[in-house]
């Protein structure tokens, strides 16, 4: 970790705090403490006059949902959104990492346990290297100071592309998602072009991105209320989206009713390496946990074969890197890709390594992908 970059970073992010603390105060009319939720909901709701979303024991609510619902009704709800996930960053990300980082090798070691996650997949922790943001710009900063251990290496990453929308097409045999995944395809440019009915020259950005999220919601067996929010529409339109997508690709949805049939017989459900998951939730009594195990039921055999399989991956890029005594580590897994610390000489035949591996480790009915990126930090195998 380059401790430089991280202290530069830390900078930054708090003149922008600074900068937000003031913008905040100027538009409330006073001073007051942002991070306590008592007296910023006096501010909102009491002097601006905004409408009360949601109560507490204590007084308003004024947690994230909250606030994602107040957007566009104040200009101050945009700026307390902007400071808490730049506070987030600087005490979690910026102030976190440089703790944790051995002050004489200037690495950082994680721990990583296999057994902590429902779905199978490693999850890490002190520091969770995983969670490092990826969605904003200032998150994805962050990873800029995570560096090779020397000017003779580069970090190559290998990502799996779609790989749970590959799995849930083996696991349905959906013709028309198998179709474009053998044609190699654009599949939200694809679904979007069946949801809204046009042909895919006339697909526009938003729509596609809408399909985005439709598909990967349903892979989470999201609901038309939970799509509605994600992507700020009404539940009736959000609802059209989900039927019109489980109109077109059907067997995707008599997979997910049969899944649901098949854990509530047999009590789990299994991943395609025949991983079971007990969902003892699918014979409650209460509506709230029966639907929240309905969807582990349709969602544990994607998400947990997915994790199968990079584990099979990981363990088999190690042991080539080690067999053909390569000075090239693996360092890290996050989710679907895979990061190797590269020596620069070794560069070619890692990624060839990486690829074959990768996208053999198992056989589907549909072709695995890895994107491969080369970078001298993390951020740049973005």
């Amino acid at each position: 970790v380059d401790l430089e970059v991280l202290e530069q970073l830390g900078e930054e992010f708090q003149e922008e705090i600074d900068k937000l603390t003031k913008e905040i105060y100027h538009l409330a009319g006073e001073e007051f403490n942002i991070n306590s939720p008592k007296q910023m909901g006096v501010v909102l709701f009491d002097k601006l006059d905004l409408p009360v979303i949601k109560r507490t024991k204590t007084g308003y609510s004024t947690d994230a949902e909250v606030l994602d619902r107040l957007k566009g009704e104040h200009e101050i709800v945009e700026n307390i959104l902007k400071y808490r996930q730049m506070v987030k960053l600087k005490s979690t990300y910026i102030d976190g990492l440089i703790n944790v980082v051995d002050k004489e090798t200037c690495k950082i070691h994680s721990s990583f346990n296999q057994t902590v996650t429902n779905t199978g997949r490693i999850s890490s922790t002190d520091p969770n290297l995983q969670n490092i943001p990826i969605k904003t710009e200032e998150g994805r900063k962050i990873r800029k100071a995570f560096v090779p251990q020397s000017d003779e290496y580069i970090l190559v990453d290998g990502d799996y592309s779609q790989i749970e929308l590959r799995v849930l097409a083996h696991i349905s045999k959906d013709p028309k998602l198998m179709e474009a995944f053998y044609h190699n395809e654009d599949i939200h440019t694809k679904t979007a072009s069946q949801v809204f009915n046009l042909p895919k020259e006339e697909v526009t950005p938003l729509m596609r991105n809408r399909a985005k999220a439709v598909n990967f919601g349903i892979v989470y067996g999201i609901s038309d209320y939970g799509l509605s929010r994600d992507l700020n529409i009404s539940r009736k339109e959000a609802k059209e989206y989900i039927d019109n997508y489980l109109k077109n690709y059907n067997m995707v949805d008599e997979y997910m009713k049969e899944i649901v049939r098949l854990g509530k017989e047999k009590g789990y459900v299994e991943t395609i390496l025949n991983r079971k998951r007990y969902v003892p939730e699918l014979k409650s009594r209460n509506y709230n946990v029966r639907s929240f195990g309905e969807r582990i039921a349709m969602n544990t055999p994607i998400q947990g074969s997915a994790a199968d399989i990079i584990k099979i991956a990981m363990v088999k890029v190690y042991e080539e890197l080690n067999k053909r005594n390569l000075k090239s580590k693996l360092i890290l897994q996050v989710h679907d890709e895979l990061l190797i610390e590269t020596y620069k000489e070794e560069e070619e035949e890692v990624k060839r390594i990486i690829v074959d591996i990768m996208e053999n480790s198992i056989t589907l009915d549909v072709p695995l992908k890895v994107d491969l990126k080369v970078g001298d930090n993390w951020h740049d195998t973005i």
